[in-house]
């Protein structure tokens, strides 16, 4: 696996999944802010404010990670922890990977991949769904407790 710096690009915590039901309805709108320029990390359990800490059925993909590779604002591919320099759809199964953005190191186990849905080619350009297919980012549980910060971060 490569190690050195990349980019946090943006951190995503949202309390309520805004894409569910038909494309055609339209996005639910987000309670409060979904941007963050830090997030709160909870080994086993996910980040703080996240619709997935500490949900059972979501124990090993509490956490998403992804390649900043959409054209547009990357939080609209609702993905947790968005990285500019590091090819994270080809982080395999089982792998430990550590962000360290300042705070200290966070780990994190890779689990499965986080397919993208048909809400992609509502959000962004018709096509993206298909172009993000096998591209959408991670699932995984972090294993630290931490900070995570928007700018620069080691990976190892």
């Amino acid at each position: 696996m490569a190690t050195g710096r990349a980019l946090i690009v943006a951190l995503h915590v949202s309390s309520v999944h805004a894409y569910e039901g038909r494309p055609s309805l339209g996005a639910r709108p987000d309670p409060s802010p979904v941007s963050r320029d830090h997030v709160v990390v909870r080994a086993g359990l996910g980040l703080v404010g996240d619709r997935y800490f500490n949900h059972p059925a979501h124990r090993s993909a509490a956490v998403t990670l992804f390649s900043a590779s959409v054209p547009g604002d990357p939080l609209l591919a609702r993905r947790n922890i968005v990285l500019s320099g590091f090819d994270v759809d080809a982080l395999p199964r089982g792998t430990v990977l550590t962000l360290d953005s300042g705070d200290g190191p966070v780990r994190f186990e890779v689990h499965r991949p986080a397919n993208p849905c048909a809400w992609m080619d509502v959000v962004y350009p018709v096509g993206t769904f298909r172009a993000l297919r096998g591209r959408g980012g991670k699932r995984c549980v972090p294993l630290d407790d931490g900070v995570l910060r928007v700018g620069p971060v080691e990976i190892s």
